[in-house]
């Protein structure tokens, strides 16, 4: 199954798109620089391409996940993601305390309750060109994202469900 995210900067805010699958047609949030080509690590962009959705990450104290078939790991206080490419570690899960830059994937507002991870820039990993690249929930007022692309919690879990190995994510402006 091909899920698409679609953004028309003429007929929308540069921060928001639509997210597309079978049968569904649902509201995305975007990175705050909307939609680039050339994704480079800070510049708040959700990347263009096709992305396989690897693996999904959840707060097992938020919520439980129905069955789904791509591997899960629970988020534990110590998750994180290291997003500084001098680190060895760029682009890649690490366990806090980490030396290097980082996003905690432990956070107080409900945004990481679930994460797919994206394959972006992970085969292999460049320095510079993006990390952390994931679909993950919206905020409530669908705000902008640092280049995530983000859904409503019941429409994320909804698309997990239906999700198979070797689906992917196509973003395109």
């Amino acid at each position: 199954m091909d899920i698409a995210v679609w953004s028309d900067t003429e007929k929308m805010p540069r921060h928001r798109g639509e997210l597309i699958w079978p049968r569904h047609r649902l509201p995305c949030a975007i990175g705050r620089s909307g939609l680039s080509a050339d994704k480079r690590e800070g510049d708040g962009a959700t990347p263009v391409g096709r992305f396989p959705l690897r693996r999904v990450l959840y707060r097992a104290d938020r919520l439980t996940l129905p069955e789904i078939a791509l591997p899960v790991s629970v988020i534990e206080p110590s998750s994180g993601w290291c997003d500084d490419p001098k680190d060895a570690a760029y682009n890649t899960q690490v366990v806090l305390p980490h030396k290097g830059g980082h996003e905690h994937l432990w956070r107080l507002d409900h945004l990481y309750d679930v994460i797919v991870v994206l394959g972006h820039n992970d085969a292999p990993v460049r320095r510079g060109l993006g990390s952390a690249i994931f679909l993950h929930v919206a905020a409530p007022d669908y705000g902008a994202t640092e280049g995530c692309v983000a859904v409503k919690i019941d429409d994320l879990v909804e698309l997990l469900v239906a999700a198979k190995i070797g689906d992917e994510l196509i973003v395109a402006g």
